[in-house]
């Protein structure tokens, strides 16, 4: 049996793709849906199903697209309720895709509906596992998402349920299964994911702490809720539009893809209060950007710090890119549901500095530098890190101010006297000095390349502790 993993895109998602005699289906399809039916015209195939392991928080499901376009038939495991037609699975219920089969595996707890689908090849023996966010490699689905939507949902109680669904649906079955999961490293909706991208189910009840075989269910409550942290505030917003349905790509590429010269930009941003996102390089961006701009580079994990800072999904958003940049940018924003893109800066940041218009600049500093200032100066040095990173190993001295905090901690950044800020290499940075100049802070500097290069001047920096979550 082929299982293709088509696209792995924003917050590590993976959505696969599997085919047989003509008859193709898709599991947890990202936004942008051609490429599956691309897939499948190659394949000369059918997309018959999509298959959703559950109503997903950090993207939203290209299902409704792909039921349009392909006329695929939306199945959704039990208990799932959404506004729209689609097949609602019972456990253990059989559907065929060409000589292959798909059992539906109810397997609660990350949420109510999560659903674990077992792949059977032609020959009826059982290939496969694909996970949704129920079982990663390495570490299984955070329990506490779906309380943000159904208030009498716990964490404590979900917990319980995901205990229950791997002891007594997952761990039973064969141990060659390949687990084919929906995120590895890097994603919000896990704390300790591999890199890998598949394993065997046999190596997982080995490996990953969360199926030791002696492990209680208190235990297992209380160590799966250890280390979690506030999910980002668009997950319950993205729930929603799952469950609600959502506007169309194309109705929004078609609305966003309206390049604005620098005076209809101006007027556009005056007129509609729309935030002005520009997606390029920290290094760029310090040179030169449009005054209350606010800077997360497309290079870079764009998808979950637009979800972090940007509070609401409907904000409407101006667009400032690299040229022939702009439909990615777009593309992007809507697949974690922030649709309401309105325009974009036609020739990007040259034509508004050709234009004349006023434009705003920030400093940054060599790692040199820094140690200089460190040596003969006692200057403020703000990590906007995790707290896990910075608790992990950071410069003496520092104080520690996550990004995704800062709205909540602006009081920690003074305003009359001058602080340094870093990161891992730059990025997150740059965010959080576009946001401080945003509000009116002047008096800092950002280190060029972040906490890496420190490392490599070998500046005074705490002994490292190994890291006990990655939230």
């Amino acid at each position: 049996m082929k299982v293709e993993q088509i696209y792995t895109g924003c917050l590590a998602h993976a959505a696969y793709y599997i085919e047989s005699n003509g008859v193709a289906a898709v599991f947890d399809p990202l936004r942008e849906v051609q490429p599956y039916i691309d897939r499948a015209q190659i394949d000369n195939a059918e997309i018959k199903y999509v298959f959703e392991t559950h109503f997903h928080a950090d993207f939203v499901s290209g299902h409704l697209d792909l039921r349009k376009k392909a006329g695929a038939e939306i199945v959704f495991g039990p208990g799932a309720k959404p506004s729209y037609e689609a097949t609602v699975a019972e456990d253990g219920q059989i559907f065929e895709v060409g000589d292959y089969k798909v059992k539906a595996i109810h397997t609660p707890g990350h949420t109510m509906e999560s659903t674990t689908y077992l792949l059977i090849d032609e020959n009826g023996d059982e290939h496969g596992l694909i996970t949704g966010d129920t079982l990663f490699i390495g570490d299984v689905g955070r329990p506490d998402l779906a309380q943000h939507v159904v208030s009498d949902l716990t964490e404590e109680k979900l917990a319980a349920h995901l205990y229950d669904s791997l002891r007594n649906k997952i761990m039973p079955l064969n141990d060659n299964l390949i687990v084919y999961p929906n995120h590895g490293a890097g994603s919000a909706c896990g704390k300790m994911m591999s890199k890998e991208t598949t394993d065997t189910l046999g190596h997982q009840k080995k490996v990953n702490y969360a199926l030791r075989p002696d492990m209680s269910k208190e235990e297992f409550i209380k160590e799966l809720l250890t280390g979690l942290t506030t999910p980002p505030g668009y997950f319950p917003q993205n729930v929603l539009m799952n469950i609600k349905g959502y506007e169309s790509l194309d109705a929004i590429m078609n609305r966003a893809t309206t390049a604005l010269s620098p005076e209809a930009f101006e007027v556009a941003a005056n007129e509609s209060g729309a935030l002005v996102l520009d997606t390029r390089d920290a290094e760029d961006f310090a040179e030169g950007f449009i005054p209350n701009s606010i800077n997360i580079g497309l290079e870079g994990n764009f998808a979950q710090w637009v979800g972090e800072m940007i509070p609401d999904v409907k904000q409407q958003i101006l667009l400032v890119t690299y040229p022939e940049k702009e439909e990615e940018a777009i593309t992007r924003l809507s697949r974690v549901g922030y649709d309401n893109t309105i325009g974009y800066l036609k020739g990007g940041f040259p034509s508004w500095k050709s234009s004349g218009k006023e434009y705003e600049t920030t400093k940054r500093i060599s790692v040199e530098t820094l140690k200089d200032a460190m040596a003969h100066e006692k200057p403020l040095v703000i990590d906007v890190r995790k707290k896990s990173e910075y608790d992990s190993q950071h410069v003496i001295g520092a104080i520690n101010v996550p990004l995704n905090e800062i709205n909540k901690h602006l009081a920690q950044f003074p305003k009359n006297s001058p602080f340094i800020l870093y990161c891992a290499g730059g990025y997150r940075s740059m965010i959080s000095a576009s946001i401080l100049k945003q509000r009116g802070w002047e008096d800092f500097t950002d280190v060029i390349g972040g906490f890496d290069e420190i490392l490599e001047a070998k500046l005074p920096v705490s002994d490292y502790v190994c890291p006990t979550t990655l939230l």
